[in-house]
């Protein structure tokens, strides 16, 4: 029997496909306040500038590969019995081929429905105020804001708890 080998990422491992991270200097944060797009209150007051943030964090993934990094995880699988735990919402892992992933705080390639987090659709194109799911309501990023749930958070927990290995890459650990 494989050992099993959970391995959480952060926005570090990503950064050098090309991914802006968050926290660095000259990141994410610093051009925009956390509270203005990555909230509900950002997304109640201006829909227009959350959802602007997120397409333009969209286009750039889809310019972006999958680096050494995220290949070598994959190729883990091999020997192991390899979980990827990512707070990343990009896809860089799936393109890697690691073929077990969970997206703690969503995923850039997908968009749900403003009311029903059910139900989600694949996206890879820009998402605008007036685009809405079958039911009626607002499309908005796939994305775990501030102040929401992380619903796979005991999901990964168990994943780790049962490994018998850990490897952490590329995250400062400054989140839930």
């Amino acid at each position: 029997m494989k050992q099993k080998v959970a391995v959480l990422t952060g926005a570090g491992i990503s950064a050098e496909s090309g991914i802006k991270t968050f926290r660095d200097s000259n990141g994410l944060w610093e051009e925009h306040r956390v509270e203005d797009v990555a909230s509900p209150e950002g997304w109640a007051r201006d829909k227009n500038l959350v959802l602007e943030f997120y397409n333009q964090r969209r286009r750039q993934l889809l310019q972006c590969r999958p680096n050494r990094a995220h290949i070598a995880l994959a190729e883990l699988e091999q020997k192991f019995d390899v979980t990827v735990v990512t707070q990343n919402v990009d896809d860089l892992h799936e393109r890697g081929c690691s073929s077990n992933i969970i997206h703690l705080h969503g995923e850039l390639l997908k968009m749900r429905s403003s009311l029903d987090e059910n139900l989600i659709y694949s996206c890879t194109g820009d998402i605008k105020v007036g685009d809405k799911c079958e039911k009626g309501s607002q499309l908005r990023p796939h994305i775990v804001w501030f102040g929401e749930a992380v619903p796979k958070i005991e999901e990964a927990v168990e994943v780790v708890r049962q490994a018998d290995i850990l490897i952490v890459i590329g995250t400062s650990l400054v989140v839930y």
